[in-house]
């Protein structure tokens, strides 16, 4: 059997996708209306809390195009925790106003393709524990998509060798690496969390870098033989004031 990865594990990531019912949202009231603000507001300020404490961190955007309207994309040290998150968002008067869209779990990973030899134990490294329980970039863009490698007659990336593999990810690596200071990347793992097998999620002040990136990418042949992708998520940045304005009727 060909030798497995190894993955540095961090944060638990919980992508949650958000639809909103506006027929509804138009029909109540402006005391309702307010009520479920104030909810919102409540529990963006709680996330802010978390993430100045260092304890997780959260990111929310709206999505452009039909698949949702927003997204939160969620931090945590535990899977339990994401599961709190979530059932008190889903109890809140704002939720009642919209519907689940799409959400993806996974966790934060590093893995040992791209790791050169190093001495101690890299978990009491700060660079390493930076990205493994990173704060999420407030860009103004964000672009999120699942994908698996595939397993496919010749083209099985799980019956390569671990040689074959490293040096495909390095080829691949150095693409992502020529972006730096344009896109940051949080890649998180889902084999056995979700339906695929990685979350790419990326970060850019210029959503014309997220196009620029992935279809160079396509010809990379990590890419171009073995990846499989999912549907595509792109966004704008929310703050509580961009959130209060997106709902105004």
């Amino acid at each position: 059997m060909n030798e497995a990865a190894m993955t540095l594990d961090g944060w638990y990531s919980l992508h949650d996708f958000r639809s909103i019912n506006w027929p509804a949202w138009k029909a109540a009231d402006d005391e309702q209306r307010a009520v479920a603000l104030d909810e919102l507001l409540a529990f963006l300020q709680e996330w802010n809390q978390v993430e100045e404490s260092k304890q997780g961190s959260t990111a929310v955007y709206t999505i452009v195009g039909q698949k949702a309207d927003f997204v939160f994309m969620h931090l945590r040290e535990t899977l339990e925790e994401l599961n709190e998150i979530e059932n008190a968002f889903n109890k809140t008067t704002f939720a009642q106003y919209t519907t689940k869209a799409y959400s993806y779990v996974s966790i934060v990973e590093l893995s040992n393709y791209l790791a050169g030899s190093s001495d101690g134990d890299p978990m009491e490294n700060p660079h390493v524990i930076a990205r493994l329980k990173p704060t999420l970039p407030k860009s103004k863009h964000i672009c999120f998509y699942p994908m698996n490698k595939k397993r496919d007659l010749n083209d099985n990336w799980y019956m390569l060798s671990m040689e074959d593999r490293r040096a495909m990810m390095y080829s691949h690596g150095k693409i992502g690496r020529s972006y730096a200071g344009k896109v940051k990347q949080i890649i998180t793992g889902s084999v056995g969390l979700d339906d695929w097998e990685w979350g790419v999620t990326l970060f850019s002040d210029d959503a014309l870098q997220f196009k620029k990136l992935i279809y160079e990418m396509r010809f990379d042949e990590v890419s171009a033989r073995f990846g499989e992708f999912g549907s595509f998520y792109v966004g704008n940045l929310l703050n509580q004031d961009s959130f209060i304005k997106l709902m105004k009727v």
